[in-house]
Formats: C-alpha cells, sequence, structure tokens
C-alpha cells in the first residue's frame, strides 16, 4: 500500500506523516527534508528553498526518481508527503508504483482555512541541534526548549514573505492536483482544523475503508 499525504503549507501533514509511518510502519518519503538536504550541497537550490519556492517541476520529479530507486527498489508500502506537489508528478509516482507491481492506493487531503495556515506556521518552531519541530499553538516544546536542550529557531521559508510565496505556488500547482485527483474520486478530504489526535484517528479509519 502506497499513500499519498496532500494539504497547504501550515495544515499539519508532517506530523500526520509520523505518526501514520509509526502505526503503519511505513517508509516516509518526506520531499521538504530530500529538499532541504539538496539545498546543503547546492547554493542555488538553497536560495529557492529559503524564498518559499519550489525546486522546478522536472528537476524535483528527477531527484525523486533517484531516490526512489536508490531507497525503495521495491516500491512498496511508502508514505509520500509534500510530493508530488503537481498533476505530472502525480502521474509519475503512479506510474512508478504500477511498474513495481503496486499503485497509489489512497490520497489524503488535509483541509484547512488559509488564515489558520497563517497561525500555524507564524508559530512553528524548529530545534536547532536535533530538528524536531513544535508548533507554540498546538503543539508547544516542554517548559518552553527542545527535549534535547537545543535552540529553538523558526525556518527561513516560515518567514512573513517566504509564506505569501508558498500559499502563491499552492494556490498554483498543488491545489490543481487536489482537484484533479477529487475528479477521479480518489481523493480523501479530512478536516484539519480538530486537535491532532482526533484527524489522526479519522485518517486511519478511512484509508483502511478506503
Amino acid at each position: 500500500m502506497n499513500i499519498i499525504l496532500l494539504g497547504m503549507p501550515g495544515s499539519g501533514k508532517g506530523t500526520q506523516a509520523d505518526l501514520l509511518v509509526e502505526k503503519l510502519n511505513f517508509f516516509y518519503f518526506q520531499a521538504g527534508k530530500l529538499a532541504r538536504d539538496l539545498a546543503k550541497r547546492d547554493p542555488r537550490i538553497a536560495r529557492i528553498v529559503g524564498s518559499g519556492q519550489l525546486i522546478p517541476e522536472e528537476e524535483m520529479t528527477d531527484y525523486v526518481g533517484k531516490y526512489l530507486d536508490k531507497y525503495l527498489p521495491e516500491g512498496k508500502n511508502v508514505l509520500f508527503e509534500g510530493y508530488p506537489r503537481f498533476i505530472k508528478q502525480y502521474e509519475y509516482l503512479k506510474d512508478w508504483a504500477v511498474k513495481k507491481g503496486d499503485d497509489i492506493d489512497a490520497v489524503v487531503f488535509i483541509n484547512i482555512s488559509e488564515e489558520e495556515a497563517i497561525k500555524r506556521l507564524s508559530s512553528r518552531r524548529i530545534c536547532k541541534d536535533c530538528g524536531e519541530v513544535y508548533n507554540l499553538v498546538t503543539n508547544p516544546p516542554p517548559k518552553g526548549e527542545c527535549e534535547c536542550g537545543g535552540k529553538l529557531i523558526r525556518r527561513k521559508d516560515d518567514r512573513p514573505e517566504s509564506i505569501k510565496k508558498r500559499f502563491q505556488m499552492y494556490r498554483e500547482n498543488t491545489k490543481k492536483l487536489v482537484d484533479y485527483v477529487d475528479k477521479n474520486g480518489n481523493l480523501i478530504k479530512v478536516d484539519g482544523e480538530r486537535s491532532i489526535n482526533v484527524i489522526f484517528k479519522d485518517i486511519v479509519k478511512r484509508i483502511k475503508n478506503a
């Protein structure tokens, strides 16, 4: 079984992905982490990621393909978060899964308002040392600091000017993908403005019924 998790920036995809991977024992493909790893080695990509823009569609697909070939030769039991963002990328992923003798079995869309997303992104913090992610509103750090004792910082792409660009990219690209999948009857829509645990239980239930 392969699952895609979609949602606008700040919808809680990463939090739900962590929970689902642990529950289902899936491999977690995190496109944002791949992009940040690429940015560490390539100043051009670092500028793209830091400004809140996306790595060009075909270029990102090439990086993803190489990653999947290296780490997921069997192509089964994968949760994809942050990829695909375009219709062509979705079709590429479906073709990849079919060639491996599997398919994309569920596409989950976590739906929240733009106002809620802005509030969450503005409150998100990441540990500079261990990379743990917190949210001052929905998932605050214990005693105001990371459990490892590391300093909490705001990611560059969570700054106001980057957030605006990320929303624009979502509206121009990923929303079209969401509508495309929905039109084909394969989309599981989930209300993302509830508690983390309630959302998680809802996703698990609906995946099992899909």
